[in-house]
């Protein structure tokens, strides 16, 4: 057992004062530190700095690890030629991106606080080294295939990925999950099948939908760049699905949509009435031009998360939500800092289906542990200051277990 106190731990959407948790992989109380001390005193104290804040670890629900080698490779400011540059490119970067690239990566994202995020894997080739993250691990396996004649392939190999990442060392903390890459590139037969699966083996499902005007020009006029994009890689110039019929696909089994900036009202309002969520990632949506989720309006729950390094210069949330806090420059700054910092808490948690996510009696020892320069002058800045002052975690804790 363990008893760590700091000057604010935040828990149930308040900033507690004089208060202390009781914890061992999981929270066990909250209480003053001298109740707790009497109650354990045999303990392990942990006293923070001054002026910190106790969070529940921060959650990344969508990152690519395998383009984390990019640094200057590919091309941003419109969709459509980042795009191209990612098809060019690829090889090399994938080939680049060796363990060691990726094991800095989770190491520079569990320095930000970062106690969970969602993988998304095309290949398998992240297995390993999520394997032996000190992270919890939500391996998203990726379908992707829009040819009826590989169909059968394809998704045979999916499940092959899919059974590998079930089968991982008990000493890990991976959940394997199902992630659909998009409505353009998946046939509307092995994404059914897909979705079945997940919702049979009832694990976490994902989909990047809507993400650029030219994906939705496609999908809905067969026209605009996505179609000389098709034409001239996959000899194609008809669609497989619309919009609509892809959104049904996904009515009987909750799934984190990422990114939506193109969805319209009514899309929105159907994903909402199925217990779906949002992944809202604001410097991949700006640095790639597609534009910017409209937050304020959404009627669902949005999680914030970094994409991959193919189109941000950082896997850090506290990056991340410095750059909403920009992006979303007409919201109330204090009220929308909170909210940030509850799109990589709770909310996160929910769309991955992780046990964490608040500091709750019951729930996963997780925490990030953030140090402020000084003490707010108010609890409704305490966001705020933690997002603009901090750039790296304090401590980090996992299951109970300190790594930073």
């Amino acid at each position: 057992m363990k008893i760590i106190t700091a000057d604010y731990i935040y828990s149930g959407g308040v900033y507690l004062q004089n208060r202390a948790i009781a914890f061992g992989e999981k929270i066990e109380e909250i209480d003053t530190f001298e109740a707790l001390l009497d109650k354990y005193p045999d303990a392990e104290r942990i006293k923070s700095a001054p002026y910190t804040v106790i969070y529940p670890g921060f959650i990344n629900t969508h990152v690519h690890l395998e383009f984390s080698a990019n640094r200057t490779s590919l091309r941003y400011g419109a969709f459509m030629p980042w795009l191209d540059s990612v098809i060019a490119n690829r090889d090399e970067l994938l080939q680049e991106c060796d363990n060691s690239v990726m094991e800095h990566e989770i190491n520079e994202m569990l320095n930000s606080g970062i106690t969970s995020f969602g993988a998304i894997s095309s290949f398998g080739t992240e297995l390993e080294v999520c394997e032996n993250a000190p992270q919890r691990v939500v391996f998203f396996n990726e379908l992707i295939g829009s040819n009826p004649m590989y169909a059968d392939m394809l998704y045979n190999d999916w499940l092959e990925r899919l059974e590998a990442s079930t089968q991982t060392e008990p000493s890990s903390r991976i959940t394997p999950a199902v992630a659909i890459h998009a409505p353009y590139s998946v046939h509307p037969v092995i994404l059914q099948k897909a979705v079945t699966e997940a919702k049979k083996r009832k694990i976490p499902l994902t989909t990047h939908f809507l993400e650029s005007q030219a994906e939705r020009e496609w999908l809905e006029k067969r026209e605009g760049t996505f179609k000389a994009f098709f034409e001239k890689y996959f000899n194609t110039s008809t669609p497989v699905t619309t919009v609509e019929e892809f959104i049904h696909a996904f009515d009987h089994y909750p799934a984190l949509f990422v990114h939506a900036v193109q969805a319209n009202k009514e899309e929105l309002d159907h994903l909402a009435s199925k217990g779906h969520s949002i992944a809202h990632c604001p410097r991949s949506n700006r640095y790639l031009g597609v534009g910017r989720l409209k937050i304020e309006s959404l009627p669902l729950p949005f999680s914030v998360a970094t994409d991959g390094l193919s189109s941000n210069d950082s896997l850090s949330l506290l990056d991340e939500m410095r750059a909403a806090l920009m992006l979303h420059h007409d919201l109330e700054i204090k009220r929308l800092a909170q909210s940030l910092i509850d799109a990589v808490t709770i909310k996160a948690a929910r769309a991955l289906q992780l046990d964490a996510g608040e500091i709750k009696v019951g729930k996963a020892a997780d925490f990030a542990l953030l140090t402020l320069p000084d003490i707010p002058q108010s609890d409704e800045e305490i966001a705020l200051w933690s997002i603009l002052h901090t750039k790296k975690a304090s401590s980090v804790y996992i299951a109970g277990e300190q790594y930073v």
